[in-house]
């Protein structure tokens, strides 16, 4: 029978065993910061009607898509988690608390170029609090706190939380009487990053956008207004009086800053970034953008921001909202590439590996439901293979400790433990192997998935 050569699709990511404890590790903090602050575990389908996830339809999202007939039945695979969360908030308003807070980590689908780091399956990890009518802008600032406090819990030091508010663009492109012209504007703003301001500059003076030179210069000298948090602040007051719209995105600003304060956000990791804008017009006030500062090449590896109306496809109700979200695989392969990872941390599938010497298996049984009860996870090799090879195994999977158990020890009551980190071995009784492996593993366990190189030594 003809072999079919073994694959993975370009554009999907499959983990070795070490590196998938890894990518678990940090799931699970990131779960773990998320209900801090009161945030619900959502699951959504990974395959809905194409009508309700294409109700906005149109654009490159559309384009991207993973679409098939199954039957007479129009299917389509998610393309991010918002749009599922707008479909879940208005099918089940009725059951539902406001405001409602929900967290999600799930694998999403687009069909675009693959490239080193881009992914056509990936997990994102999002965030999202929904209002019912209204969302108090307090919402706006707990948001990069929960960044802040994730990120520093996974490991991360040097990251930057950039944010500014849409309605500072809008009001401030009013001004110059470019309102028409304000949503490509941004859009073109936004790359400013990527491809320069010269660039920028050519695109707004372009046939396309239309802007005068004079007006491409105002808008590239406002959007330079740089300092600390309270000196653009307060630059940004002297244009305080000319547009409604300007002002009230001022004032939320200002809020946003003066909380994150109280929510214990470090000035280091948050600035007030008037290039910020999110390319899409989905966002309607506040925006986020997160960067690691020795890697600015990469860009946002986490972004968001406040939007008036989640589900306005779905259903009348007004539902703002606010919310960010992580793009997981992404920012794990970085993390990876640029060796952030904590190789040191424990990523054996098992805490300690029993290597029974004996033909009768009880013993070994027995000491591994011992060592299970006591929270310890072990596994037992029985198959027929030669010590060495056995050994081979345990060096292979990382174990941190190896059982052994002969007649000698089984006559004792007693186990000898090897400590495969250090080579030391000693002869315990059972109950004082559970305690000399806790006390390893803790010490072993300690220290977060990621080493920031900013702060090591």
């Amino acid at each position: 029978m003809a072999k079919v050569q073994p694959r993975t699709l370009s554009g999907f990511m499959e983990l070795l065993p070490a590196q998938q404890i890894q990518f678990d590790r940090i799931v699970s903090i990131l779960r773990e910061s998320y209900s801090l602050y009161g945030y619900t575990p959502l699951d959504t389908p990974l395959i809905e009607a194409s009508e309700v996830l294409l109700a906005k339809g149109g654009g490159e999202t559309e384009k991207q898509i993973y679409r098939f007939m199954k039957g007479d039945t129009d299917l389509s695979l998610r393309f991010d988690l918002t749009v599922p969360l707008a479909k879940y908030v208005a099918l089940n308003y009725n059951q539902l608390a406001f405001p409602f807070r929900r967290f999600q980590i799930g694998k999403v689908y687009r069909g675009e170029r693959a490239q080193r780091g881009r992914f056509r399956e990936f997990y994102q990890a999002d965030i999202d609090v929904i209002g019912d009518g209204k969302l108090d802008i307090s919402n706006d600032a707990e948001i990069p706190a929960i960044i802040y406090r994730t990120f520093t819990a996974l490991g991360l030091k040097r990251f930057q939380i950039r944010v500014n508010n849409r309605k500072i663009l809008n009001g401030f492109y009013a001004m110059l009487g470019l309102t028409r012209q304000s949503g490509a504007i941004m859009r073109t703003v936004d790359k400013l990053d990527k491809i320069g301001e010269k660039s920028v500059r050519e695109l707004l003076t372009s046939e396309e956008i239309g802007l005068t030179e004079q007006q491409a210069a105002e808008i590239l000298k406002f959007i330079d207004i740089r300092g600390t948090n309270a000196e653009v602040l307060a630059a940004l007051e002297g244009y305080r009086g000319r547009n409604p719209l300007f002002d009230e995105g001022l004032d939320e600003l200002t809020t946003v800053v003066r909380h994150l304060a109280a929510f214990g956000v470090p000035e280091a990791n948050f600035a007030v970034d008037l290039t910020i804008a999110r390319g899409l017009d989905y966002y309607t006030g506040t925006v986020y953008e997160t960067t690691m500062l020795d890697h600015p090449e990469i860009g946002s590896i986490c972004s968001g921001g406040r939007y008036d109306n989640l589900a306005e496809y779905y259903t009348d109700k007004q539902l703002p909202g606010v919310g960010i979200s992580i793009g997981l695989t992404r920012l794990f392969f970085v993390l990876e590439d640029q060796g952030y990872l904590n190789e040191q941390m424990n990523t054996a599938p098992v805490d300690a590996l029993i290597l029974p010497m004996t033909e009768d298996m009880a013993p070994s049984i027995a000491l591994a439901t011992q060592l299970r009860n006591a929270g310890i996870r072990a596994q037992i090799h029985a198959e027929q293979k030669k010590f060495k090879q056995k050994m081979s195994y345990a060096d292979k999977i990382r174990v941190p400790y190896v059982i052994f158990l002969g007649d000698d020890e089984v006559k004792e009551g007693v186990a000898a433990v090897k400590n495969m980190r250090t080579g030391e071995q000693v002869k315990v009784t059972p109950d004082q192997a559970v305690a000399q492996i806790q006390a390893g593993l803790e010490e072993l366990n300690q220290g977060t998935p990621i080493l920031d190189k900013g702060t090591q030594g």
